[in-house]
Order: structure tokens, then C-alpha cells, then sequence
């Protein structure tokens, strides 16, 4: 067969080579990275304006009880609004049904950190772990939004009521304040966690080892391919 000019044989065909992986991947829309960093200023002022309240060398040194018991009511009450306030942004809804999952990998990473196994934790974009802070400090805050409006208000219930209000809200608080000590501090160990909470992404390898589940599932895309 003669090969007309310009056409090529079958090893000459060229291919478009396949794109490398991008070094990082997003993580967090900016809707959910505000919504962290308003629901942490807001806790914040809320833990430190407590210690400051229980506290007797903080009282001293601040002053302005009222001002501060001000202030500890008012955070107080407007811990569930930064979270309410997510609940327009699509991903933020995704993240907090990711969070009230809980299956057999969760599991397996949990057995995992308790024993210390070095073997790795598969998870998908919230580890076991997570999951359960997430849960536990959101029954503990409206505990203590609850508690805290019966000692606020004395008219909403009765002596007894606030005796143990009172009892609940202060014991619980300290147990809020310890944990929240761990999860600043396993912040301060991951830097790469750190910088996907405030730029957004994090680095390919970094997700994953930490988070292998919702890489998969990033890489596959929104149609599961």
C-alpha cells in the first residue's frame, strides 16, 4: 500500500501524556474555615472569661467581675450561632454528615490508637478521633448553654435546679477546658492540618497517610471515577 504524504504509521500516533497529580489537594472551603475560626474566637472568649471568673490570681489581676460575668454570658449564648451560620454553606453540611458517620474503619482506627499499633490508620476526611471530639464538645456546649441559662435566669427554675446547675456547669467546664488543651495541642503537632485549615489545602502525601478514604475519593471526583 502506498503511505500518502503526511500520514504517519501506527508507531508514529502521538499520545497526550497523562498530568501528574497536583502537590496539594483542597480541603476546606473558605465558608468552613470561617466558620472554625468564628467558632474558635467565640469558644475562646467564652473558656478564658470562665477562668478568669473561677480563677482567683485571673479575677484579681482583671478585675471588672461584672464586666467578665458580661461577657461569659453573652459568648455563651452565641456558641451555636457560627455553627447555625454554616448550615448555608453546602460543604459545611457535607462535613457534619461526614461527622455523624461512623463505620467500620473508624473502628478499626480507634483499636488502632488505643493500642498504639503502629500499622496505618486508614480514615476518610475526619479521622475516629475527630469524630468523636466533634460530638462530644457539641453535647457539652449545649449542656452548658442549658445549665448556663438556668443560673443566668433564677426565675426559669427552682433553688434545687440551680443548686445543680451550677454543680453540672462548673465540673463540665473544666472537663471542656482540659479538652480543649488536647486539641489545641494535636493542632500544635500537625502542622500540615494547621495550614489545610488556614490556606484550605494540604499536601498530597500529607492526605494520604492521614486521611487515605477521602483522597480516594477526591481523586475519583464528584461522579466516582
Amino acid at each position: 500500500m502506498t503511505r500518502m504524504p503526511g500520514s504517519a504509521g501506527p508507531t508514529g500516533a502521538t499520545t497526550t501524556p497523562r498530568a501528574e497529580p497536583a502537590a496539594r489537594v483542597r480541603r476546606f472551603t473558605r465558608a468552613e474555615r470561617w466558620v472554625h475560626r468564628a467558632n474558635a474566637l467565640v469558644f475562646g472568649v467564652c473558656v478564658l472569661s470562665a477562668a478568669v471568673l473561677y480563677l482567683p490570681q485571673l479575677a484579681e489581676a482583671v478585675g471588672r467581675r461584672e464586666l467578665v460575668v458580661t461577657v461569659h454570658e453573652y459568648s455563651g449564648v452565641l456558641l451555636p450561632v457560627p455553627v447555625l451560620a454554616g448550615l448555608l454553606s453546602r460543604a459545611f453540611r457535607a462535613d457534619l454528615r461526614r461527622l455523624n458517620r461512623f463505620g467500620p474503619h473508624d473502628r478499626r482506627w480507634l483499636r488502632s490508637a488505643l493500642t498504639r499499633d503502629e500499622h496505618p490508620r486508614t480514615a476518610g476526611k475526619f479521622n475516629a478521633g475527630q469524630k468523636v471530639y466533634a460530638g462530644w464538645i457539641t453535647g457539652a456546649a449545649l449542656v452548658l448553654i442549658g445549665t448556663g441559662l438556668f443560673m443566668w435566669f433564677t426565675h426559669l427554675a427552682p433553688l434545687a435546679v440551680r443548686i445543680g446547675s451550677t454543680f453540672v456547669h462548673d465540673w463540665l467546664a473544666l472537663a471542656v477546658g482540659i479538652v480543649l488543651c488536647g486539641h489545641v495541642t494535636m493542632a500544635l503537632l500537625d502542622p500540615e492540618a494547621r495550614r489545610g485549615m488556614r490556606t484550605g489545602s494540604v499536601g498530597r502525601s500529607w492526605a494520604r497517610r492521614e486521611h487515605g478514604l477521602w483522597l480516594d475519593e477526591v481523586e475519583k471526583g464528584p461522579d466516582g471515577r
